[in-house]
């Protein structure tokens, strides 16, 4: 393992160095200005007992793992743990509640269209927790909540700057409160995930998807300010899930629409696009989300979201990476277009993920956990390999004290302000 963190570090000098060359003096960013303390989110005096705009929450602290923690779940109970699921609508329905209820599902995804205001937004996740209450684990509730343009919280915020106008100020502090700012709006709401930050290093100015997502194309800056705002989720007690690996910042085709083709190698991804994530792995990532992209230089049969190659052998085992791993929403035109969704995430599995995204369709979640199941059934995937998933979950769902609790009314003022004073720190 030190020999691993001591060529990543290696190669993240080198590469730092290369691309503050190649920006030249008029494109650099202001000085790192990290000695300025982090903003306090502490609500104002003037706002009710109610309104959950918490304060600095206490870091969370490993959880030991009982010996057998799978003990005691069915395979259906088991199954649903590796399920993140999309849902219709602004209310939970009979599909959703299926999902729930008969299939277990782990997680719930939430995007634009599940949300409509704030109240709405608080009394849908208090249902969807609510509904949970008999399950054996607690729910996970997440979104994109990128800041900028990929946001997923009602309308009534006030929006963060993109990633992009975050990495010109090349201020380390100034990430931190962004990602703590980002973390406690997500508490307030009784959210728990963010699949944010995003790591990608946006070396492609041709590239379709990524652009000012990114903390821009320099791999220093990506990965000081990446870092930074992982850790200002993580004080809010949100997991943080960094993504997309291995990098999607050199595409030219949108994953959502196709599948994109980078032909970099494994000694290129070493030098540039995995020298956040490396870092973000030394400082006890919690998840990382695996991209639908093609390396054929590194795996000339399946994209990274099924790749072995990429997810065991170079993310486990040589990055050494110990927590979540999870797959891209597959739902995407990457993999739609190209392979069987079922098929897939049974693929998925046994080349390392252990939470399958299903972002939209419940025809389709259920196809997937029905592949997964009969997957297991036909001793495909080993017993053995669904109990080692389930065991990272639950370990991930313990250090943060997941419970499906309700959570009040949301002070919006006291959320808006809470914002400006952030923003005043640029």
């Amino acid at each position: 393992m030190n020999f691993i963190i001591s060529r990543y570090t290696k190669s993240m000098m080198c590469a730092a160095a290369l691309s503050f060359f190649l920006a030249g003096c008029a494109s650099s960013p202001k000085g790192n200005t990290s000695s300025s303390a982090p903003v306090s989110l502490a609500p104002s005096a003037s706002a009710p007992a109610t309104t959950p705009v918490p304060t600095a929450a206490p870091t969370p602290s490993p959880t030991p793992t009982p010996a057998n923690p799978t003990a005691g779940l069915s395979l259906d109970e088991k199954l649903g743990q590796m399920i993140l699921a999309g849902i219709d609508g602004y209310s939970v329905n009979a599909n959703t509640q299926a999902l729930i209820s008969t299939y277990h599902v782990g997680g719930i995804i939430l995007y634009k269209p599940n949300v409509k205001d704030s109240s709405q937004l608080v009394s849908l996740v208090n249902e969807l927790k609510q509904k949970n209450a008999k399950n054996k684990q607690p729910l996970w509730i997440g979104v994109d909540e990128e800041g900028g343009r990929v946001t997923r919280l009602p309308d009534e915020l006030q929006k963060t700057p993109t990633n992009q106008e975050i990495g010109k100020t090349n201020n380390k502090t100034y990430a931190y409160n962004i990602g703590n700012l980002l973390g406690s709006e997500l508490r307030a709401y009784g959210l728990n995930v963010d699949f944010a930050p995003v790591l990608d290093i946006n070396s492609n100015p041709k590239n379709p998807v990524i652009g000012d997502r990114s903390f821009g194309a320099n791999a220093a800056i990506v990965n000081a300010m990446g870092i930074q705002e992982m850790k200002g989720l993580r004080n809010q007690q949100i997991t943080s899930v960094v993504k997309h690996f291995p990098g999607h910042g050199d595409t030219s085709v949108d994953s959502h629409v196709g599948l994109p083709i980078v032909q970099n190698d494994l000694d290129r991804l070493r030098k540039l696009e995995l020298i956040p994530f490396a870092e973000a792995f030394k400082q006890d990532a919690d998840a990382v989300m695996v991209a639908h992209i093609l390396l054929p230089k590194v795996d000339g049969q399946n994209p990274a979201s099924m790749s072995k190659k990429i997810m065991t052998d170079l993310l486990r085992k040589e990055m050494g990476f110990q927590g979540v791993i999870m797959t891209d929403d597959m739902t995407m035109g990457a993999i739609e277009q190209n392979y069987d969704i079922g098929a897939s995430a049974v693929k998925s599995v046994l080349a390392g993920a252990n939470v399958i995204m299903v972002g939209h369709d419940y025809n389709k979640v259920v196809k997937v956990i029905e592949a997964l199941r009969q997957a297991v059934q036909d001793k495909r995937i080993p017993m053995e390999t669904v109990d080692q998933s389930v065991a990272r979950i639950q370990k991930l769902k313990q250090k943060y004290k997941l419970k499906d609790e309700r959570v009040g009314s949301v002070d919006v003022a006291a959320l808006n302000q809470a914002v400006k004073k952030v923003l005043s720190t640029k």
